[in-house]
């Protein structure tokens, strides 16, 4: 079948963008246009030559515009199949003439629900009906039928028809065609997860989202292996919807590998935690923060976070909460970081970093958003979940020991539970004057993290004397908290709930500790 030449055109969008510059052209092709309501109204006071919708089907716009192409006449102009003499038999005896191009963009539902003071009547009105069911006719009989959806897509539709007599090529309907369903299926996820947000009491949760749209952004070097081809995918669901490049800029360096990524998300994750505070500065190593620190001036806290661990920064990726500035930038540039991540490059900066070409830069452009899902893959099924966002204020904390803890020493609990919840569990953190002395990470046993925590801190010839030490999860066993005490620590940070807290409890007043709960854990895998 050759590629069927345009003479007839739907025109109906929400999105008026282009529409009158295309339309213009079509007529000029010979194209007989037929629109509706506000979209009919646009393109006649342009100039061009257009008529009702009406005109096809002899029924007028009903139901406030709710009905009006949902009608045989157009339905089957766009479904009849043009090399099948049934359906042209068929089409003669009711009257229905073809239909050869569909331009419909649907109502805007998510932006109408993104409103703060939308109603659930302005949501429903902004359902689109009509147009899903032309999109999906025409997508459907793509062998005949070209469809448009996105006004990018205008000027690539108009120079095929003139390199073609008035044709489309068959490639190019399949391509608008899948962009089709790739719509609806947004559209009716996005719907979906409105609704569902409804019966939760007004608040959606997005964990009952139907589907997962996910779209090619970015080539790896490879996967987490050099023999494991790989890409990287941005997220394309809705509201759910966020990519790498949304939030970063690489200003310098070569592409990044699925575990620079993975990296750059634990350091921005695990940053954003002071955000609007004092300099910080962490320094990840394969997920884990190996170095953070804070003090009143970037650089100092750059060399707090490094003295933590002198070996594990090698090849790490550090990120800064302030612009990074030339004395900070000379510090770091004495080790080889595989990544760096600032909110801004002060003047200078970036000449100087750039020097070394296997160091990737980026930009961070925005905070990373904090109320989404986020999923996690196995070889059988994905977790769908909040992302733990939740950080304890020092009003959630219960003291449950005979003593209190200090001034200085909840200034310090409260930084090591920050870290903490970054850290692979099973967590042990040892801190002072807002400087991590030691992590212990991943461990089977939370006796053996509190151990290598101490060994590290032992290794930097860092003195844990009147240290804090936070835990992710509680201690099942006095063990681990007498390890704590043994190594020096004054005062422990835990979510409590074991069925041996009194025990815990009771070993913390014997070593004269304060500890205080948090009621909330922080496992992370």
């Amino acid at each position: 079948m050759s590629d069927p030449v345009i003479k007839r055109a739907l025109v109906s969008v929400s999105d008026k963008t282009g529409i009158v510059d295309f339309c213009r052209e079509l007529s000029s092709m010979g194209v007989e246009i037929f629109s509706t309501g506000g979209t009919l109204r646009t393109i006649q006071s342009a100039g061009v030559p257009a008529a009702s919708i009406s005109t096809i089907t002899g029924f007028p716009e009903i139901m406030d515009g709710r009905v009006k192409t949902l009608h045989p006449k157009i339905h089957g102009g766009l479904l009849a199949v043009r090399d099948n003499a049934d359906h042209i038999v068929q089409a003669e005896e009711n009257g229905i003439g073809f239909i050869d191009m569909v331009v419909v963009n649907l109502y805007p539902f998510e932006e109408t629900v993104a409103k703060p003071d939308v109603t659930f009547e302005d949501a429903i009105e902004n359902i689109d009906i009509g147009g899903p069911s032309m999109l999906r006719s025409a997508a459907k009989n793509n062998e005949s039928v070209t469809v448009v959806t996105d006004s990018a897509d205008y000027a690539l539709v108009l120079e095929e028809m003139r390199m073609n007599s008035g044709a489309t090529t068959r490639s190019t309907r399949l391509r608008l065609a899948r962009k089709v369903f790739e719509l609806t299926s947004r559209y009716d996820s996005a719907i979906a997860g409105y609704m569902t947000g409804i019966e939760n009491g007004g608040k959606d949760s997005g964990i009952d989202k139907t589907s997962l749209k996910l779209e090619r952004e970015l080539d790896m070097r490879y996967g987490e292996n050099p023999h494991q081809q790989a890409g990287f995918y941005r997220m394309n669901d809705g509201e759910c919807s966020r990519s790498f490049g949304e939030y970063f800029e690489k200003l310098h360096g070569k592409a990044l590998s699925y575990n620079n990524m993975l990296d750059t998300a634990a350091a921005t994750g695990l940053i954003e935690e002071f955000s609007g505070e004092d300099p910080a500065v962490v320094i990840i190593k394969h997920t884990n923060p190996c170095g953070v620190a804070q003090a009143s001036a970037l650089v100092d806290a750059y060399r707090k976070a490094f003295s933590t661990d002198t070996q594990s920064p090698f090849g790490g990726i550090i990120a800064f909460n302030k612009p990074l500035d030339m004395e900070t930038a000379k510090a770091v540039d004495e080790i080889f970081t595989e990544i760096l991540i600032a909110p801004s490059y002060e003047d200078g900066v970036l000449e100087l970093l750039q020097k070394k070409k296997n160091r990737r830069l980026l930009l961070q452009k925005q905070p990373l958003p904090k109320d989404v899902i986020e999923y996690k893959s196995t070889q059988f099924g994905m977790l769908v979940q909040d992302r733990d966002s939740r950080i304890v204020s020092r009003e959630d904390l219960k003291v449950v020991t005979k003593r209190q803890p200090s001034s200085e020493e909840l200034d310090d609990l409260m930084f090591a539970w920050k870290i903490c919840k970054h850290v692979k569990s099973n967590t042990i953190v040892y801190v002072k004057n807002r400087q991590t002395l030691g992590v212990g990470a991943g461990q089977m046993s939370r006796v053996d993290s509190a151990k290598i925590a101490r060994s590290k801190a032992a290794e930097a010839g860092l003195e844990l004397k009147g240290s804090a030490v936070a835990s992710d999860a509680f201690f099942p066993f006095a063990d681990g908290l007498l390890a704590a005490a043994e190594a020096g620590a004054s005062a422990v940070i835990q979510p409590g709930g074991s069925i041996r807290d009194e025990e815990v409890i009771s070993a913390a007043d014997d070593h004269n500790l304060a500890m205080v709960f948090t009621s909330m854990r922080h496992f992370k895998h």
